[in-house]
């Protein structure tokens, strides 16, 4: 069983020529509203591969809320832990003709005492997930408890010192190349770090593929699906959610990361954070479409 405790929201996504620059004005070609949400939409990918799965976040007690939850019901992800004592969040997505897009988000009701809880729900052989926005209070309150195995997605974290303590706390990590280079540095710092806090590094860089740092030094580099990309809202959500599904079904890291962004390119093919999410025999037949992974090593000199 994975529990993912984070984010839900919604989406409003505005489609725009161009990302906008300071004091621009644009015209918008295109403004719909979806479901999101980091924590919600990681559920529901895992959910739609085949994963038991839980959500834990804070909705509002009105039919916003109440829509929200059962959207994600209808992918087979369980809500009963989740919270209806707050507002539903809005997130403002902007996205280009080629599938780029910039987040405006605001801050949701989901406090410590709430993490702890579903924390502890989470079975001793589960996996429980949160995002970055939650550290370093989340290790504070969670670091030396006996529970779940730690998946930290560190989209969200806004220092290197709150990158630390959600590495400290997680056995699996994954982050985006940019951010990756802000709060971490590059490969051999990356490397570095998977050493040093003895967790599993997944760095993801869109179609240019992903690696994987392993805490005793190895690396795996695997390539991106080749796709037309028409909106890369939700990619990474995905690929953490198809990842911890994968590892809760026993897959070896390398392997689940080569199935997570396989998922996470096919996530890319429609709109929307939730609409292109695939199901697990949509995955499998794209794995076809790429070649397996390259490893590497302390010994080896061609890190990207």
């Amino acid at each position: 069983m994975i529990v993912f405790c984070g984010y839900a929201n919604r989406d409003l996504t505005v489609s725009v020529p161009a990302l906008p620059g300071a004091g621009a004005r644009i015209q918008a070609t295109e403004v719909r509203e979806r479901d999101g949400g980091m924590a919600a939409n990681a559920a529901a990918a895992a959910a739609r591969v085949g994963a038991e799965v839980r959500f834990v976040g804070v909705v509002g007690p009105d039919a916003r809320g109440e829509a929200f939850l059962r959207a994600l019901a209808e992918d087979g992800v369980d809500t009963a832990l989740t919270a209806r004592t707050a507002a539903l969040t809005t997130a403002i997505v902007l996205l280009t003709p080629d599938g780029e897009r910039a987040i405006i988000s605001q801050d949701d009701g989901l406090d410590t005492a709430r993490i702890t809880e579903a924390y502890q729900v989470a079975a001793a052989d589960g996996w429980f997930y949160l995002d970055g926005y939650r550290f370093p209070a989340a290790h504070t309150a969670l670091a030396g408890r006996p529970g779940p195995r730690v998946l930290v997605d560190l989209d969200g974290c806004a220092t290197a010192a709150a990158a630390r303590a959600a590495l400290s706390l997680a056995e699996h990590a994954i982050v985006g190349r940019a951010l990756a280079l802000q709060l971490i540095g590059d490969d051999a710092a990356l490397a570095q770090a998977a050493g040093t806090h003895r967790v599993h590094l997944v760095v993801t860089d869109g179609p240019r593929g992903w690696t994987l740092f392993e805490p005793g030094g190895n690396w795996h580099h695997g390539a991106a699906l080749p796709v037309t990309a028409v909106d890369s809202t939700g990619a990474g959500d995905c690929f953490a959610g198809t990842y911890c599904a994968e590892l809760d079904r026993g897959a070896e890291p390398v392997q689940a990361a080569r199935f997570a962004s396989v998922a996470a390119g096919l996530s890319c093919t429609r709109s929307g954070a939730r609409d292109g999410l695939p199901r697990r025999e949509q995955v499998l037949t794209a794995l076809d479409r790429i070649t397996p992974a390259h490893p590497g090593g302390p010994d080896r000199r061609d890190h990207r």
